[in-house]
């Protein structure tokens, strides 16, 4: 979970947790680069709005790695809801977009999913 906002990073995180999820929070672009490098994760929620690295750089960083990057599911969880920010989404590799606030039910469904995605195509 990428987000520099602390309380929703936390939000998420608590909601997840409590699915059986295992959750790492980053809160800002380059330490989420440096997580990715280290704990190498199969789904990354990931913030558009970031201070340095926004989150169109770190998806992009992310899903060009050239070892672990095909290995990765990306989903873009941001307040930025245009039909122009889906399109940004998607041309950076982002596999799947949720809007915030977050509707927590529809956030579980969509992790559920990715996560079934990278069992089906490994």
């Amino acid at each position: 979970m990428v987000d520099d906002n602390f309380d929703n990073a936390e939000i998420i995180c608590q909601f997840l947790e409590s699915r059986g999820h295992p959750v790492l929070v980053a809160h800002d672009g380059d330490e989420a680069l440096a997580a990715f490098e280290t704990v190498r994760p199969i789904l990354v929620l990931l913030d558009v709005m970031m201070p340095g690295r926004n989150g169109w750089d770190v998806c992009r960083v992310m899903k060009q790695h050239p070892e672990h990057g095909r290995n990765v599911r990306v989903i873009m969880v941001t307040a930025l809801g245009e039909w122009d920010d889906k399109q940004q989404a998607l041309q950076t590799g982002a596999d799947d977009y949720i809007t915030k606030p977050v509707d927590l039910p529809d956030l579980a469904l969509r992790v559920e999913r990715n996560l079934a995605l990278l069992t089906t195509t490994e």
